[in-house]
């Protein structure tokens, strides 16, 4: 029988709380990314009152629908709503995933979940399952070149090329992409690609206190491909790909976005006009938009320091196994040790739940 625990809304698992309070000791004089002043706040547009969507992972958009997805669950559903937030119809597969943690819309309409959660790091193969309008879906097994990882944030690339960014709680997050073509079931081995390193910030939300705001809860690419969005429990951070080349655009200046005041931030999607949508877990929860956000982002921002920088810009072969090198640092690399430990001797891997599941799916 698998078992799923879970805190409470408003509670923190002990281990948490304590590296908050360890964390907000540590992050006294960090200098936080500020947000430009002209970055409009998030306004909800809706409410997601349906019972059966109380642990929203990931959400995509088309104009039309709005598509969101579970993190639980013994099958696969996509709850397809409409732009009230009321669900239309529901894509069911029988296929029973392990953590899904993302949601990606591609060009041709299939969706693609990330199932990709594995707090405990005990998990052999992660998956990607391509959900057709049909219900009918595709496994596709993935493995990483160097250990297990949790990842909550799927990119897909207009090209259709999924990329995955771990959640690290030291705020330094690597990124991977298939090494060769997607095989099914698989495995196909994936290859890193990158990584990223973000600054606290004082938004207020999220679970864990100041922790939240470095950890990386969720991703998007918008409908042309020319902005990358990656999110926290408490702000996105915006980064220009005029090239629709995902890794480059990570090694650039992002615009940051606070999202403010949601309880457990993991969703974000790019309408097709650009608008940026995100949510939270919990019944009643709102949709929240910025229109125009996509806008936010020009070329100019390609250059110069970057707090949520991999560390340098890539070489020319973007396919290169890190192209951050060593040079890139996670935050605050003086006390790293001391979180690390702190981390093993209170069980981090249970920072936002605890996942009593069977191994090596």
């Amino acid at each position: 029988m698998i078992t799923t625990r879970r805190c409470r809304p408003g509670r923190v698992p002990a281990g948490a709380a304590v590296l908050s309070v360890l964390l907000a000791v540590l992050l006294v004089g960090s200098p936080a990314l500020a947000a430009p002043a002209e970055v409009p706040a998030p306004e909800p547009v809706c409410a997601i009152d349906d019972q059966r969507i109380g642990e929203l992972s990931g959400m995509a958009a088309d104009g039309g629908h709005r598509y969101a997805v579970n993190d639980g669950g013994r099958r696969i559903q996509v709850f397809v709503l409409d732009r009230s937030c009321r669900v239309q119809r529901v894509l069911t597969n029988s296929t029973d995933p392990y953590d899904v943690e993302d949601l990606a819309l591609a060009t041709d309409g299939t969706l693609w979940l990330a199932d990709t959660g594995d707090n405990r790091k005990q998990r052999d193969t992660v998956a990607l399952h391509a959900v057709r309008s049909d219900g009918r879906a595709t496994l596709y097994r993935l493995t990483y070149p160097d250990g297990q990882h949790d990842a909550e944030a799927l990119l897909l690339d207009r090209a259709g090329t999924p990329y995955l960014v771990t959640k690290n709680v030291l705020g330094r997050s690597e990124v991977y992409r298939p090494a060769e073509r997607l095989t099914s079931p698989g495995p196909t081995p994936l290859e890193k690609v990158g990584s990223l390193s973000l600054s606290a910030t004082d938004t207020p939300g999220g679970p864990v206190g100041p922790t939240g705001s470095v950890l990386v809860t969720g991703g998007a690419v918008s409908a042309d491909g020319t902005v990358v969005a990656l999110r926290t429990y408490t702000d996105a951070y915006l980064y220009p790909a005029p090239d629709g080349d995902v890794v480059a655009a990570l090694g650039r200046q992002p615009v940051r976005v606070p999202l403010p005041d949601e309880p457990q931030g993991e969703a974000i999607a790019f309408e097709p006009d650009g608008t940026l949508l995100s949510a939270s877990e919990g019944v009643g929860q709102p949709v929240r938009a910025v229109p125009g956000a996509a806008g936010l982002v020009g070329e100019a921002g390609t250059d110069g320091p970057n707090a949520g920088r991999p560390g340098g810009e890539p070489p020319a072969d973007s396919r290169a196994a890190d192209p951050a090198g060593e040079e890139s640092m996670p935050v605050l690399p003086a006390v790293a040790v001391v979180v690390a430990l702190a981390a093993a001797a209170l069980g981090l891997n249970k920072l936002r739940r605890q996942r009593h599941r069977r191994p090596g799916r």
